[in-house]
């Protein structure tokens, strides 16, 4: 990744025309070839950028930009249209590149994969009695999230969101369908588990009988032990 602290101006032409007039302004180019054009604010989102596949070119300036003050000039050419970002630089503040290497991407707390596991060993946070079935129980159509059996030996099928919303009380309703044609395991009644459920959501799935419980990862990883709370 090179970063460049410059003086600069920038346009863009293509599918839609921009111009940043003069300004200190920081230039990244990554590895994959993409330019990212960045002010001292606006958070993570930078003024403009070039994505890849793209093909960066260090030009000297033309007669009339070189009596305008630029030193240099960027051209980034998309590969697959005709977009083109030019950057007219005029003082080069700060130049320095940094070999990366390959990043093992984002992992994410708070997952449907973690919140299965947790809940998994918590199955009593669904109610006093329930025992654990196993989890990514096998149907026809894909894998129900939990299953378990409730203080009576009933069982329930359980689907878990991260955020709960319409699509998933759809697929819990699929499953559920599906499941209670196995007399070996009907009557089937269903949970829907999730951090954050829409009402839309919860309005649908307790109109199909399906059962809403918020889950507090926080409370299931042992972190936070809401007994033990002031407020």
């Amino acid at each position: 990744m090179r970063l460049v602290i410059a003086t600069c101006s920038v346009d863009y032409d293509g599918r839609l025309s921009a111009h940043l007039p003069l300004a200190r302004r920081l230039l990244v180019v990554k590895a994959d070839g993409s330019v990212l054009v960045h002010s001292d604010g606006g958070s993570y989102k930078p003024l403009n950028w070039m994505s890849p596949p793209c093909a960066m070119a260090e030009l000297e300036p033309d007669d009339a930009e070189a009596a305008d003050g630029v030193i240099a000039v960027w051209q980034v050419q998309h590969g697959k249209s005709e977009d083109r970002l030019r950057v007219r630089i005029h003082e080069v503040h700060h130049d320095v590149a940094h070999e990366l290497g390959v990043d093992p991407g984002l992992v994410k707390d708070g997952v449907e994969a973690h919140l299965q596991r947790l809940l998994a060993e918590h199955i009593h946070t669904l109610g006093d009695g329930y025992t654990l079935v196993r989890r990514e129980y096998m149907t026809a159509i894909g894998p129900v999230d939990i299953l378990c059996r409730d203080a009576v030996g009933a069982s329930v099928a359980v689907e878990i969101k991260r955020r709960g919303e319409i699509d998933g009380v759809e697929q819990l309703t699929r499953y559920l369908e599906l499941m209670n044609r196995d007399p070996h395991l009907a009557p089937v009644s269903g949970v829907f588990a999730a951090q954050v459920i829409k009402p839309q959501a919860r309005t649908l799935a307790e109109d199909r009988g399906i059962r809403c419980v918020t889950l507090d990862y926080d409370a299931l990883k042992g972190i936070d032990d809401t007994t033990t709370r002031l407020f």
